[in-house]
């Protein structure tokens, strides 16, 4: 039985074979070319002269492609002045130039050549004259489109301006500015000012200026400045800017007796709350009622920074 079964699968008729023969040629061909194919193909030969005559070429190229690029004036972003032209070739030579002294407003084209400046140059420090411009200090020709930093720093120690022709004096910038006296800034009193006195101040919008009022409200009036810099939402800087135009000296804040005062006024006091109120209360009703405000200090939950805050709403009369 096995016999007829592999007989059937591995029987060939005489063209199967020939073609299993054939493909099994090919196989062996294809596999063998590879290796056979620089047998039947011949590497060009290299001429090594040429070869360094190429690479001269481009040790060339890349100098001169360095040179027009390297003293290109650009500044530390990568661009260039304002007041510096773009021009394909330009290079930082050395201006050949005379130097003498100089007033930029009076000089003549001729003087202007003498220098060393650039006819393109020239022609523009003529057309800005012309139209009423002038050169007030040695510093200005720095301004002259066209001149190079290295020429304005060449030229800038012989410029000398004199007086203007209309006999006005030369304008002296060692001396400092002239100041307008500025107007007496008035102070506000925060413990009787109202909304729209805040708002007129420096980053105080009607928001802010509300809070502080209610705030002042809620404590019984300031004591001091620094009281307001306590305002929810007041950045600090906000603070430091106005509080120089602030005053707290209108009159005593509102107190309450500690002796008397129930658990509701005490904790509605923004220095209070709840936890010191109801220690206050408790305390008062196991010793009595306090000979004095410093007594408080005896309550654990009363710190001192609390007891400095607060005193000043405290009595016991």
């Amino acid at each position: 039985m096995w016999k007829q079964i592999v007989s059937s699968y591995f029987s060939f008729t005489k063209k199967e074979r020939t073609g299993i023969f054939i493909l099994l040629i090919l196989i062996v061909l294809f596999t063998l070319l590879p290796f056979l194919y620089p047998l039947f193909s011949k590497p060009k030969a290299t001429n090594a002269d040429d070869f360094k005559k190429e690479i001269a070429a481009l040790k060339i190229q890349e100098q001169d492609t360095a040179h027009r690029y390297v003293q290109r004036n650009y500044n530390e972003d990568n661009e260039q002045p304002y007041n510096q032209p773009s021009e394909k070739n330009y290079y930082n030579k050395p201006s050949k130039g005379e130097l003498f002294y100089f007033d930029p407003n009076t000089a003549s084209a001729a003087d202007w050549q003498r220098l060393g400046v650039r006819e393109k140059t020239i022609a523009t420090i003529q057309n800005y004259l012309a139209k009423g411009g002038h050169f007030y200090k040695p510093e200005d020709i720095g301004k002259i489109w066209g001149l190079h930093p290295d020429e304005v720093q060449r030229l800038q120690p012989y410029v000398q301006i004199a007086a203007r022709e209309n006999n006005i004096p030369a304008k002296n910038y060692n001396n400092p500015p002239f100041e307008k006296n500025k107007p007496a800034i008035s102070m506000i009193d925060i413990n009787t000012t109202d909304t729209s006195a805040l708002i007129a101040l420096p980053g105080i919008g009607s928001k802010l200026a509300q809070r502080i009022i209610n705030f002042r409200d809620k404590l019984g009036g300031f004591y001091k400045v620094e009281q307001v810099g306590e305002t929810f939402g007041l950045p600090d800087s906000t603070f430091q800017k106005i509080k120089t135009r602030l005053s707290a000296g209108s009159g005593n804040v509102k107190q309450f007796n500690i002796n008397t005062a129930t658990l509701d006024e005490m904790k509605a006091h923004p220095y209070l709350r709840y936890n010191i109120a109801n220690a206050i209360v408790q305390y008062r009703a196991q010793h009595g009622n306090f000979s004095s405000v410093d007594e408080i200090k005896k309550i654990m939950t009363v710190t001192d920074e609390i007891y400095s805050k607060v005193a000043a709403y405290l009595t016991v009369q």
